[in-house]
C-alpha cells in the first residue's frame, strides 16, 4: 500500500520508519501544520526525517500537499482533539472522499464523531480502521471484531500507562502524588501538562470508542462519567494495600454506560497490572472472560497497530 502519513510526531515518524518493513511504501509525511513532503515515488524516509530533526520540518510544501498526495491509505497520526476532532475529522472525510482507505492513530474522530466517520465510509470506497486508538500495540479491536461485537457484553481495563505508572510508584514507595509525577515528568512517562492522562480523559476517550465499536455508535466524551487520579492521597494506598487491595484508574463499558476512575482491586488481581502497562478484560457470552494486555503506547508500539490494519485493508479498484 502507498501511505500518505499526516502528524510527524512519535507515531507518525515510526510508522514511516516501519512501514517498508511491513511491505509498504511512504509517498507523502506532514507535520500537524507546518509543512509537508510528497513524492510520486516512494520517500527516502530517513533523509526526510534526518531534515526535520535538523530544520524542525519535513519538507517545504504546503501540509495540504500530503492529503494531495497519489496514496491508497490515509495515515491520520495527529494529535487528538475534543468536540469537533478537528483536523483529523476533516482529514477522514477529506481522504473518504477521494475513496481512499483511513488508518487512525487518533482518537478523536472516532470518540467525538463516530457515526459521522461511519457515515461518510458508507458513501466511499474506502474503509476506516482505527486499532491504535485504543491501547496502542494491544489487538483489543481486533480481538473484538473476531469475537463478533454482539458477542461482548462489556469491558473493562486499565488504559492509561501515566496514571497507572503514578499509582504504582505511589503504592511501591508510599510517595505522594505530586512527588510521583515530578518524577514521572522527568521519566518522559508523563507530560508537561499531564491534565489529559491524570484527568482520566485519555482513558475515557478509549471506552468511549469501545462503547462505539460495541454499540455500533452513539458515544461521546460528553457520555462518559469521568474522574481523575490527582487527589488521591498516598494514605488511600497504604490504606488499600493493609486490606490486600490497591487502586487503579479503570474504565469501564457495559450497555450504554460509560464509567472511568479510580477503584479499589485486588492488589495481585488480573487488573493490578504495574508500571505503564495497559490491559482490557472483555466479558463474552460464550468465551467467558478474556484479558489482552501489553504496552499501550510509544511510537513503534503503536506503529505496529497501525501498520497491522494497513494489512487488514482490501486492495483499491
Amino acid at each position: 500500500m502507498r501511505l500518505s502519513v499526516v502528524g510527524a510526531g512519535a507515531v507518525g515518524r515510526s510508522v514511516a520508519e516501519l512501514a517498508n518493513e511491513y511491505g509498504h511504501e511512504v509517498v507523502a509525511l506532514a507535520d500537524s501544520r507546518s509543512a509537508a513532503v510528497a513524492d510520486g515515488d516512494a520517500l527516502d524516509v530517513a533523509a526526510v526525517l534526518s531534515a526535520k530533526r535538523e530544520t524542525g520540518r519535513v519538507g517545504d510544501l504546503a501540509p495540504e500537499a500530503a492529503l494531495d498526495a497519489d496514496y491508497d491509505v490515509l495515515v491520520e497520526a495527529t494529535p487528538t482533539t475534543l468536540g469537533d476532532a478537528e483536523p483529523g475529522y476533516g482529514h477522514v472525510v477529506e481522504a473518504l472522499a477521494r475513496d481512499r482507505h483511513v488508518v487512525l492513530a487518533n482518537k478523536g474522530p472516532v470518540a467525538e464523531r463516530y457515526d459521522e466517520v461511519r457515515a461518510h465510509e458508507r458513501e466511499s470506497a474506502g474503509s476506516v480502521r482505527f486499532e491504535a486508538t485504543v491501547g496502542g500495540a494491544i489487538p483489543i479491536l481486533s480481538t473484538i471484531a473476531d469475537l463478533g461485537p454482539g458477542q461482548v457484553t462489556a469491558a473493562r481495563g486499565v488504559l492509561n500507562g501515566t496514571a497507572n505508572f503514578i499509582l504504582t510508584r505511589m503504592a511501591a514507595e508510599g510517595l505522594d502524588y505530586e512527588h510521583v509525577l515530578a518524577e514521572a515528568q522527568d521519566l518522559g512517562v508523563a507530560e508537561a501538562d499531564p491534565s489529559f492522562d491524570v484527568e482520566g480523559t485519555d482513558a475515557a476517550l478509549k471506552c468511549v470508542i469501545l462503547a462505539n465499536v460495541l454499540g455500533d455508535g452513539g458515544h461521546t466524551l460528553d457520555d462518559a462519567e469521568v474522574s481523575g487520579i490527582s487527589d488521591i492521597p498516598g494514605e488511600a494506598l497504604d490504606l488499600a494495600a493493609e486490606d490486600g487491595r490497591t487502586i487503579r484508574l479503570i474504565g469501564e463499558v457495559a450497555g450504554d454506560r460509560v464509567r472511568v476512575g479510580p477503584r479499589l482491586i485486588p492488589e495481585h488481581g488480573t487488573l493490578a497490572v504495574s508500571g505503564t502497562r495497559n490491559i482490557v478484560q472483555l466479558e463474552t457470552n460464550h468465551a467467558g472472560r478474556l484479558n489482552v494486555s501489553g504496552r499501550g503506547a510509544g511510537g513503534p508500539e503503536t506503529a505496529t497497530a497501525v501498520l497491522s490494519d494497513v494489512g487488514r485493508l482490501p486492495p483499491l479498484e
